[in-house]
């Protein structure tokens, strides 16, 4: 019987050691769409404030997401999701990757990609409890489909 019951124990133990947390972003992570048919945790993004707006522009031979810096003051904004506009002006396809990835290297770590045509534009949509669980203060953006062009940061104020 004791052997029996240590086994059990043991048993039970290596399933709850090898059980692990959830992964994923807490409120239920990012979401990219347009602003009619696009959501974050159940609110439409037609019915949210955009906090920030980014560009990819061209300036000459450089192609930037402009602008360089943006900061969002979270103790003077309500708790609702973020909400981030991303258009692509230049003539070409560009990528905007937003990420944390250079802050944490945790499997939550906020990090999202997409890829726009010329002239189209995009909504990202983060739940405020994932922003700041899944990234630090700063987050990166930048085209990850050139690695030459020209990213920037968005700031953020806790």
């Amino acid at each position: 019987m004791g052997k029996t019951l240590l086994g059990v124990f043991l048993g039970l133990g290596m399933v709850l050691a090898g059980a692990s947390g959830s992964y994923a972003l807490q409120a239920g992570g990012v979401e990219i769409g347009d602003l009619e048919s696009g959501s974050v945790v159940g609110q439409p993004f037609k019915e949210l404030t955009v906090d920030a707006s980014f560009f990819a522009i061209e300036i000459g031979n450089m192609k930037t997401w402009y602008p360089p810096t943006t900061v969002i003051d979270f103790k003077a904004r309500p708790g609702a999701p973020v909400l981030l506009k991303v258009t692509n002006n230049a003539t070409a396809e560009h990528g905007f990757q937003l990420t944390a990835a250079v802050n944490q290297s945790a499997p939550t770590v906020l990090d999202t990609k997409l890829v726009l045509k010329p002239g189209e534009t995009r909504y990202i949509g983060v739940p405020t409890s994932d922003l700041f669980y899944g990234a630090g203060n700063v987050l990166e953006y930048r085209c990850h489909l050139h690695p030459g062009h020209v990213g920037g940061k968005l700031l953020m104020l806790k």
